[in-house]
């Protein structure tokens, strides 16, 4: 099979904020597999920009395997062709996506034999910023029945209520980064237990994460940073009550849907995210999004432009994804 690479950058509506950093456009890797007969499946990564990944090091891996990629190349093999992380993710639903075309027209959940419902709900989020620009922020997403709030380990409790303060119904999940101490965590559960916050994602620092097994989780806590892929899952155990599945840190649809699984199986609360990206990126998750208790595949709703053919969103419902876009 031949593999081409594409660089492209999506510009934000407006500059994006975390505790981590501040982020003005989004660079992904478009990738393209066309078997002998000349169907093309296509893939988007953004990478995990906080181990290290670019667009330019995530091709050159590409690179580095593409004469290894062949016509009987099956998702299960591609896996022990790269690591986890950006490329293999955007070549693994590259795969998938030719492998869909393959089989028209049936569509991948069908040849998946996964169930669908074909309107999922996504959050949206609010990135870290000002108080007067936070709270501009949350009124203008009043449509979205959820929404995710970047948080710092010096405002926290105060960025919440500014938020929760102008949306009056909204689910909320707070986001840290990583950013806020043990001691800072245990003031946010106890002043926000009974709110409508739901869910706290990577409090800690991957490396301080241990201490979750000895604080009161008065909130569910869900691993983001600190879960990779499968292999991750037995160090959570004890600590978090939740994972975030994203495919551009597992690498791709195929360890996503194994790493749900066997999240599931052993009792873990699902969450779906994104790093990110066009609607080719958030496609292959919306399938992972079908058994998540929050989702969360706003990207394209945080760019000035998402590509063709793209995942229409109503108020914070995502529709299927088309044909014409993937899978």
């Amino acid at each position: 099979m031949q593999i081409e690479i594409f660089i492209k950058r999506y510009p934000m509506r407006e500059p994006f904020a975390t505790s981590r950093d501040v982020i003005s456009e989004i660079p992904v890797i478009e990738v393209h597999l066309q078997d002998r007969a000349g169907w093309i499946g296509r893939g988007e990564a953004a990478g995990v920009d906080y181990a290290g990944e670019t667009v330019e090091s995530m091709r050159d891996q590409l690179l580095e395997i593409k004469f290894k990629v062949n016509d009987v190349l099956s998702p299960d093999q591609l896996q022990g062709l790269l690591p986890a992380g950006g490329a293999r993710n955007a070549l693994d639903c590259a795969l998938w996506d030719l492998i869909a075309k393959q089989h028209a027209p049936q569509r991948i959940w069908d040849l998946l034999k996964r169930p669908v419902d074909r309107n999922i709900q996504s959050c949206f989020t609010i990135g870290l910023d000002n108080e007067t620009r936070m709270r501009q922020k949350a009124r203008a997403a009043l449509q979205y029945q959820c929404l995710k709030v970047k948080v710092d380990s010096k405002n926290p409790l105060q960025q919440i209520e500014w938020v929760m303060s102008e949306h009056p119904s909204a689910e909320l999940i707070m986001d840290a980064n990583a950013s806020l101490t043990p001691e800072g965590l245990i003031k946010c559960m106890r002043a926000l237990e009974g709110s409508r916050v739901t869910l706290i994602e990577q409090p800690l620092a991957v490396d301080e994460d241990d201490i979750l097994a000895e604080i009161d989780h008065l909130i569910p806590i869900a691993a983001d940073e600190s879960c990779v892929d499968v292999h991750s899952l037995s160090s959570l155990q004890g600590r978090y009550d939740a994972i975030n599945i994203k495919l551009d840190k597992c690498g791709g649809l195929t360890e996503g849907l194994r790493l749900l699984d066997h999240a599931k199986s052993l009792g873990y609360r699902i969450m779906v995210g994104n790093m990110c990206g066009s609607s080719l990126a958030m496609a292959p998750a919306w399938l992972i999004a079908q058994e998540a208790e929050w989702v969360d595949l706003d990207g394209p709703l945080l760019q000035r432009v998402d590509i063709e053919h793209g995942i229409h969103y109503q108020a914070g419902t995502m529709s299927a994804p088309s044909a014409a876009l993937w899978g």
